[in-house]
């Protein structure tokens, strides 16, 4: 059985979708031969958001991943996205589940993938929801865990938004160090691939998960990726795998220098008195905001004031160079502001 906490960084990579057996071996084969691939990943089933698009050869493609695990001795891995599907690659010997996003934002699905799974040994990676919703990655994991799944995992894929981005799904690590935190227990692995939808970036984001201590990376690898049957812009060759991971640093996660320690104490003095007075400021700054929700209940006036607050957004973002902060960081730092104060000000309108 995988134990998918003995390596770090595990890499699982393969191709999006097993296309043919050819594909699908030569691809394996060349994984393996790298030396730098502890899984072999592989779409058999592949939810598609129309109809018409190719969702993949399924059952059939079993037999190929079988084969895969006997040539090259890599253990293989699914996503799973029903009962069935999971009843399959376990009559096959399928070594690892993955759950993709499509399904993870389902319970009624993950219900009956946890309830196919009871009793086995499988491991079961779980991949956020496709909407920016913790609580139903988190309760996704904890209904397989009281199926009896012992080996759980996460994955971070980022999340689907409306409107133009540099990617495909936004990372929004900050949700991932969310689970993290809820679930310290359990490994989490970046999957670049699907936060990118592009070859171009993924050593920006697999770095990004690097820095963030995660266990390892789910990559998409093609030996052919220019005539891949899905997925075509993420995905890199064998050889351009092995490129990307000789470039990606993981750190340690602490250092027994006294020197280092020393340093990072006093920095995380520093640290500590200027987070106390960023809170006093920022009481100081709802309590100017109470003021002004007295002055519009005297007059009548409503407390969501849009211009003013676009004013506002504009005026900081255009500093954000010049204050050596990103535009990302300081809309959730505005937003969250802006919320407290409205909430003061309903606070005092109510009174």
């Amino acid at each position: 059985m995988i134990d998918i906490k003995s390596v770090k960084p595990l890499i699982i990579a393969g191709p999006c979708s097993a296309e043919t057996e050819e594909q699908t071996l030569a691809t394996a084969q060349a994984l393996a031969d790298s030396g730098r691939v502890n899984i072999f990943r592989a779409g058999v089933w592949k939810p598609r958001t129309k109809p018409g698009m190719f969702e993949g050869v399924g059952i059939p493609a079993l037999p190929w991943l079988v084969e895969v695990k006997k040539r090259t001795g890599l253990p293989v891995a699914v996503e799973v996205a029903n009962a069935k599907h999971a009843e399959s690659a376990l009559a096959f010997g399928i070594d690892m589940f993955w759950i993709g996003a499509r399904t993870t934002s389902n319970p009624f699905s993950v219900q009956e993938i946890a309830e196919a799974l009871r009793g086995t040994d499988v491991p079961v990676l779980v991949k956020n929801p496709m909407n920016a919703d913790v609580e139903l990655w988190n309760g996704a994991v904890e209904r397989l865990a009281k199926c009896g799944v012992k080996q759980l995992g996460l994955i971070h894929r980022g999340f689907s938004g409306y409107g133009s981005s540099n990617y495909r799904n936004t990372p929004m690590w900050h949700l991932a160090l969310e689970i993290k935190k809820r679930l310290p227990e359990l490994p989490i692995f970046c999957d670049p691939s699907h936060i990118c939808g592009n070859r171009e970036n993924l050593l920006e984001v697999s770095q990004q998960a690097a820095d963030l201590n995660f266990n390892g990376l789910m990559v998409e690898s093609h030996i052919t990726p220019q005539t891949a049957w899905s997925d075509a812009k993420q995905q890199v060759t064998p050889e351009a795998l092995v490129t990307l991971l000789d470039s990606v640093v993981w750190r340690a996660e602490g250092s027994d220098s006294i020197a280092y320690q020393t340093s990072l104490d006093q920095l995380r003095g520093v640290i500590d008195r200027l987070d106390d007075e960023i809170l006093r400021l920022l009481s100081k700054r709802m309590e100017a905001a109470e003021g002004i929700g007295r002055i519009k209940r005297e007059n009548n006036v409503m407390i969501l004031q849009a211009t003013r607050w676009e004013q506002v957004v504009e005026r900081i973002l255009a500093r954000s160079e010049e204050l050596g902060l990103s535009p990302d960081f300081l809309k959730i730092v505005l937003e969250a502001i802006h919320i407290e104060s409205i909430n003061k000000q309903k606070q005092i309108m109510q009174e």
